[in-house]
C-alpha cells in the first residue's frame, strides 16, 4: 500500500457508529481509551465531533472503498492540547487508528500515518501536525518518528501522560520523501 492508494471521506456519525464501535472497542485500541463504550457512546461521541468547527473525523478507504483507518483532525488552540502548550500559527493536531486485523499487511500502518500526514499537509495552512500519544505506547513513538515528528517533552493531560511531539512540513517530506 501506497499513501496514494487510500481517499478519505468524512466520517458519518450514525452510518459508521458500528464499524468504529468494533474497532475502539477492540483491546489493540486500548490508548483510545473507549474499551467499555457501547454503541450509543460511539454514535454520541462522534456526532459531537461532527458539530464542532474544531475538530473532524475522517475515514481512510482502500482502493475498493472500503474504511480501513480513522483519522481525527483538530485546532490545538481549542481542543485537546488547550494551555498545555503554546501554539503557532499553522499548527494542526491529528490522531489515527487502524483498527486490529487477524491478517497483518507488513507497512500497513506506516502507510497510513504517511496517507494522514500527506492529507494534512495538502492544506497549505498547515505548517506543523502536532501530536500527544500516551507516553507508553512506543508503537505510535516509533511511527511517529519514522515520518518526521520530534518529540519535545512529556505532558500531563486530564486523561494520561502524554509525549507533545511535532512534525513540520519539511521535516514530514525529509524523513518519507513524499512531497507534501
Amino acid at each position: 500500500m501506497t499513501p496514494t492508494t487510500f481517499t478519505f471521506r468524512p466520517l458519518d456519525p450514525l452510518k459508521d457508529a458500528e464499524l468504529l464501535h468494533s474497532w475502539l472497542t477492540h483491546p489493540k485500541a486500548a490508548f483510545w481509551m473507549m474499551q467499555d463504550a457501547r454503541l450509543e457512546d460511539v454514535e454520541r461521541a462522534y456526532m459531537e465531533v461532527a458539530a464542532d468547527e474544531h475538530q473532524e473525523a475522517l475515514l481512510g478507504l482502500d482502493e475498493f472503498g472500503v474504511p480501513v483507518f480513522l483519522m481525527e483532525r483538530y485546532d490545538p488552540v481549542h481542543r485537546e492540547l488547550v494551555g498545555l502548550y503554546e501554539p503557532r500559527p499553522g499548527d494542526v493536531g491529528m490522531h489515527f487508528l487502524t483498527p486490529a486485523t487477524d491478517t497483518p499487511v507488513h507497512g500497513f500502518t506506516r502507510s497510513v500515518i504517511t496517507a494522514v500526514m500527506a492529507h494534512l499537509f495538502e492544506d497549505p495552512a498547515v505548517e506543523r501536525v502536532v501530536v500527544e500519544p500516551d507516553v507508553t505506547n512506543k508503537a505510535v513513538h516509533a511511527l511517529n518518528e519514522a515520518v518526521g515528528f520530534v518529540p519535545e517533552r512529556e505532558i500531563q493531560k486530564p486523561e494520561k501522560k502524554a509525549l507533545l511531539s511535532f512534525c513540520t512540513r519539511e521535516q514530514f517530506v525529509a524523513a518519507t520523501g513524499v512531497s507534501a
